[in-house]
């Protein structure tokens, strides 16, 4: 039987791990932290943890600088869970290193299928058999999972990885935000999901181009979209 998967919930409200720790018992094996400080201490000495649920609004390390931090130890998922549903707060969580969003407060439905959707996609690139795509000083290794420029190991989170892999797999076709957003986070375009995907592109080329400003990798085609040639 395959180990469960290890998910780390992340949040100051004991009420709110008590209820994700009910709904998700049954289906993995998961561990706690009541602040960001004990999540970024967790993640480093366990860095083989799936997926993190971590709350935003925490005192003394927010959730989105507990990811900041996170992400230099595990390339594992970050579920933001938060009350604050404003655009730029979810920019703000993009940026740092998230993979998804879910507003509190949240249906079990909808938790549930996230969870599952991050972790499957999750799986599915540590599983992948080798694969190696060189685009100039750009090297991507989808067997394990590495992404190198100029020699150098690159620290993608999940979901830049899978928006490159989507768009090395459709190279020469030029894909609008919709396409990227619902093949790379599973779900239905809304207002407001090609933001999402502009601010992962942006943080994909700041890692991926020499000059982000000028990018010769992932290129946008105006009034289209985006494509890697």
């Amino acid at each position: 039987m395959a180990a469960l998967a290890h998910v780390l919930i992340v949040d100051d409200d004991p009420d709110i791990r008590q209820v994700l720790s009910l709904l998700l018992k049954p289906s993995y094996n998961l561990s706690e932290a009541a602040d960001g400080y004990t999540a970024v201490d967790f993640i480093r000495k366990n860095p083989g943890v799936d997926l993190i649920i971590l709350d935003v609004m925490m005192p003394g390390m927010s959730g989105i600088e507990a990811c900041a931090e996170i992400r230099k130890y595990s390339k594992a998922p970050v579920l933001f869970l938060t009350a604050k549903t404003a655009e730029e707060d979810r920019l703000s969580a993009y940026s740092s290193g998230g993979d998804d969003f879910l507003p509190k407060p949240f249906s079990q439905v909808e938790l549930l299928a996230k969870v599952s959707s991050l972790l499957r996609r999750y799986t599915e690139y540590r599983g992948k058999p080798e694969e190696v795509v060189e685009l100039g000083s750009l090297r991507v290794d989808f067997g394990s999972h590495t992404v190198t420029h100029n020699g150098a190991v690159l620290d993608l989170t999940d979901k830049e990885h899978a928006i490159l892999e989507y768009m090395l797999k459709n190279r020469g076709v030029t894909l609008n935000a919709k396409q990227i957003y619902e093949a790379v986070w599973e779900e239905v375009y809304l207002p407001g999901s090609g933001s999402t995907v502009m601010v992962h592109i942006l943080n994909l080329r700041r890692k991926i181009e020499d000059d982000p400003s000028n990018p010769k990798i992932l290129r946008t085609v105006w009034g289209k979209g985006y494509q890697i040639d």
